[in-house]
């Protein structure tokens, strides 16, 4: 099949394109001179070629934005980059995938949150998101494109961005603390997992919750990342290292802030079961499966 990728520079792109680039002919599409198609998409429409698939991975995230600017910015990548993207189709693909997040939900804590969950986003990486995924749902309706969303949490692979990068970096680094006895859980899921289930996805069409469907406690995944750097994970109660915190608000390259340091203490877990049952998700466990480099 021929598969167009955007993002394909980016962590999660690249590792669809790794994983797709063997058994498909994959086309690339981003800002820099090295793909197929060089352009910035919340800039400017591309001409596009006919393909069988489009993933439109290409998004503005990872960042918390201290200015109005900084916050306009997520919707000029993120939504208006996807209108342009829309514009530049004009051979119909048999399937347009979305990659979008689990942050659309707005949650800082739950279990097993689903897809009829409500969207309250909240944040422009989230609200930037939902309106993505309005554009992308009524483009395919209007054009009769199959349209796949998927809703991903944290993903792991090799160098990932984001607080999973943050904590890969503290602990081999050497200056990791977890926060009291690790307990809280999250929502994960392989890169290489996602890759692997789009080529199946032709036919298919809704928005689907991706994660291992495990959902590793801190303390079960620290201890996954230091046993692969030999570093061994110290512990301190919470309430010791809300001052640190308070102060990596106003340093940069502190490791916590306010931010971190609240996503990290809290149990915030997505279901899969949608996916299991209509697209046949079989992912593996991040435990035994997290690949660092």
């Amino acid at each position: 099949m021929k598969i167009l990728i955007t993002g394909a520079n980016g962590f999660l792109g690249k590792l669809i394109w790794k994983q797709l680039c063997d058994s498909h002919e994959i086309l690339t599409l981003g800002r820099n001179s090295d793909n197929d198609f060089s352009i910035d998409i919340a800039k400017g429409v591309p001409e596009l070629p006919e393909v069988d698939i489009l993933i439109h991975s290409a998004g503005k995230a990872h960042i918390v934005p201290k200015t109005e600017k900084e916050r306009m910015a997520f919707f000029e990548v993120n939504v208006q980059g996807t209108s342009n993207l829309l514009k530049g189709i004009t051979s119909m693909p048999k399937l347009f995938v979305f990659i979008s997040s689990v942050s659309v939900y707005g949650l800082e804590t739950g279990s097993e949150i689903d897809e009829g969950f409500p969207l309250k986003g909240g944040s422009p990486y989230a609200d930037s998101k939902i309106e993505a995924e309005k554009l992308v749902k009524d483009w395919g309706q209007n054009h009769g494109v199959q349209v796949v969303i998927l809703r991903l949490p944290l993903i792991a692979g090799p160098n990932p961005p984001g607080n999973l990068g943050a904590i890969i970096k503290a602990i081999r680094s050497g200056y990791y603390v977890r926060l009291g006895k690790g307990e809280a859980r999250k929502s994960m899921v392989l890169a290489e997992d996602v890759a692997a289930l789009i080529p199946s996805l032709l036919g298919k069409s809704g928005t689907f919750n991706l994660c291992d469907g495990y959902h590793p406690k801190l303390s079960e995944l620290d201890l996954e990342i230091a046993g692969q750097f030999g570093k061994k994970v110290r512990s301190v109660p919470e309430k010791l290292l809300a001052p640190l915190a308070k102060l990596g608000d106003l340093l940069p390259f502190f490791p916590l802030n306010s931010y971190r340091l609240d996503k990290l203490s809290h149990t915030l877990t997505f279901s899969d079961q949608k996916a299991r049952k209509e697209l046949a998700w079989n992912p593996r466990q991040i435990l035994g499966h997290l690949e660092l480099n």
